[in-house]
């Protein structure tokens, strides 16, 4: 196990007159910061022939790139490894503000418009877990996450501030009815931004639930987890569906994005140890395998010329084979399938959510547990279609000149295939720890 490893570190630095701030490593933020880790760093290696096509070779711009580039991976880390509930909100913010830039600056389509509409969609849902957050120092009179855990918060505050801090969290998540955002923020953004946005800054609202509610008060996620469960459900069909009829490949990508956020909504809800450290592990799986599949939504784009309307697409992998295997592989993480982390990930979250249909026997629960279950058919679909039609069948004759790209944007396709294939061989490297940690949480 990471944790194992290199133990639970917390280093702490007095903040006046906030209190403490710092940095918690332990077996549920290590697994989580370790994926930020490795995306930034293969994407950053991803990013210099990518940003070539976008900027040009000439350019001046690329270290303004790399500035809001790195300043985005800071704000990542910073979320994760937070101990103070303002420290969390300033890093969580941080996300945003370089993000929005790189959208601006370098993006596709109409990228004024829609990077203005990501930065209200994400900093209103920030506000309103902002409202939560200073409710609950009203209250405890602290911000700090370790005290947090001994105190009672009295009903009603704590129904209010559950609500206030979930909103907030599920906007960043793009969960079904507010994820407007999400299909064209990272459909027009440039892929190494997109291959962020979606395996590495969403899943962030995920662990903040479960670092943040769990830690203050599981008992209020158990109270609304059925309709949580719902949503979750919802969000994943709806996400599923939609990306089943997608001609634009990153469009399709991000909708997919959606579905998966679904899982980890499903596992959360189930408030089971087994259901959300699946949820955990599941922000890995989602963070190895949608980080493959939008690197490769984007040497399509280049090798292509700007192409990616999947129906121009076809025979792919005659002329790239590298990059049709970790195609594969990534949506097979996306799906589920072993020997790759996916099947871990999901197994555990529908495990949690079966679990808690039983506790007591809850007919309406088991049916939204068997739903989900279901409802990877859907991926299924659009994950292996869509691999069918991209790289099997006949070639169209305007790629037909098309090549392999180079090293430096496969071979971190490659790092992220075998760490993806690793994780579901041997999930102890981080599962145990994650499900020690949530045991402590879920009392």
């Amino acid at each position: 196990m990471l944790s194992a490893w290199l133990g639970d570190v917390v280093e702490l630095y007095r903040w006046e007159p906030i209190g403490y701030f710092g940095f918690r490593a332990d077996g549920l933020s290590i697994p989580i910061a370790f994926t930020v880790s490795v995306l930034c760093t293969v994407i950053s290696i991803y990013s210099m022939p990518y940003m070539v096509h976008r900027i040009g070779k000439g350019s001046t711009e690329y270290g303004l790139y790399f500035v809001l580039y790195l300043l985005y991976a800071t704000g990542m880390i910073g979320s994760v490894l937070a101990t103070n509930l303002i420290e969390f909100y300033l890093f969580f913010e941080l996300m945003l503000i370089p993000s929005y830039f790189l959208i601006a600056r370098w993006g596709y389509g109409d990228r004024d418009r829609i990077s203005f509409m990501y930065f209200m969609w994400t900093h209103v849902g920030a506000l309103g877990l902002l409202a939560g957050i200073l409710t609950l120092w009203s209250v405890s009179g602290t911000f700090d996450l370790s005290v947090l855990a001994s105190i009672s918060i009295p009903e009603p505050y704590r129904f209010w501030i559950t609500i206030m801090i979930l909103v907030g969290l599920l906007v960043k998540m793009a969960a079904f009815g507010v994820h407007i955002w999400l299909p064209h923020a990272h459909a027009e953004a440039p892929t190494p931004i997109s291959a962020l946005l979606s395996p590495a800054m969403i899943g962030i609202g995920g662990y903040a639930v479960v670092r943040i509610l769990m830690t203050i008060s599981p008992e209020s996620i158990g109270g609304i987890s059925f309709q949580l469960s719902l949503w979750a459900l919802i969000t994943m069909v709806y996400g599923g569906l939609m990306a089943l009829v997608q001609d634009d490949i990153k469009r399709l990508m991000a909708y997919s994005s959606v579905s998966q956020m679904g899982y980890i909504l499903l596992g959360i809800a189930s408030v089971q140890v087994q259901g959300v450290s699946g949820s955990m592990f599941h922000y890995l799986s989602h963070g190895m395998g949608k980080g493959i599949l939008f690197m490769v939504a984007g040497i399509i784009i280049v090798q292509a010329h700007g192409i990616r309307s999947i129906s121009r697409l076809g025979g792919l992998a005659k002329r790239m084979p590298v990059t049709a295997t970790a195609s594969l592989i990534g949506f097979l993480t996306i799906l589920g399938v072993p020997p790759t982390s996916g099947f871990i990930s999901e197994f555990l979250i529908f495990f949690g959510a079966v679990q808690s249909a039983m506790e007591p026997l809850a007919l309406q629960r088991l049916i939204i547990a068997i739903g989900g279950v279901v409802s990877t058919a859907i991926t299924a679909g659009y994950t292996l279609w869509t691999m069918k039609r991209v790289f099997f069948g006949s070639m169209p004759a305007e790629i037909t000149r098309i090549e392999e790209a180079p090293l430096t944007m496969t071979v971190p396709l490659l790092v992220l295939a075998v760490t993806a294939i690793i994780l579901g061989i041997l999930p102890d490297l981080v599962i145990g720890g994650i499900l020690s940690q949530i045991s402590t949480m879920i009392r």
